[in-house]
């Protein structure tokens, strides 16, 4: 049963979609209707959740506008979402974020990951001689 579920599915999931995790700053374009009209909305904010596995994942985004907190949840792999580019990646050690909305101002500040870059194989080659 499982099975025939992910050969159903499989067409309709995304491939292109970054590595999303909590605590990361994300901008989500979705597609919007207005009338007869479509066009594309960007909506920026921080994942305090993700959910759900297959074709049924999706993320909370939340942001704070006009000193009011709004969350959206996202599936990701609907046809709605154009794209989703990470803007910065979050440190945290929780799985959810629940916590940021009892919190306003700098106390929801979210402290950005370092990953180390890899330095070219040349440069490394040329330190060495030396």
């Amino acid at each position: 049963m499982n099975q025939i579920l992910k050969e159903v599915e499989a067409p309709f999931i995304k491939d292109n979609l970054p590595e999303l995790n909590v605590g990361d700053t994300v901008k989500v374009f979705v597609k919007i209707r207005e009338g007869g009209k479509e066009r594309t909305q960007g909506y920026e904010g921080v994942i305090i959740k993700r959910g759900g596995s297959g074709i049924n994942q999706t993320v909370t985004v939340r942001r704070v506008f006009q000193g009011i907190g709004i969350e959206r949840v996202f599936l990701l792999h609907s046809p709605r979402v154009e794209k989703i580019t990470v803007l910065r990646r979050g440190h945290v050690r929780r799985a959810k974020l629940y916590y940021l909305r009892t919190r306003t101002g700098k106390a929801t500040r979210i402290k950005e990951k370092i990953t180390a870059k890899k330095a070219p194989a040349q440069a490394s080659a040329a330190r060495q001689e030396a």
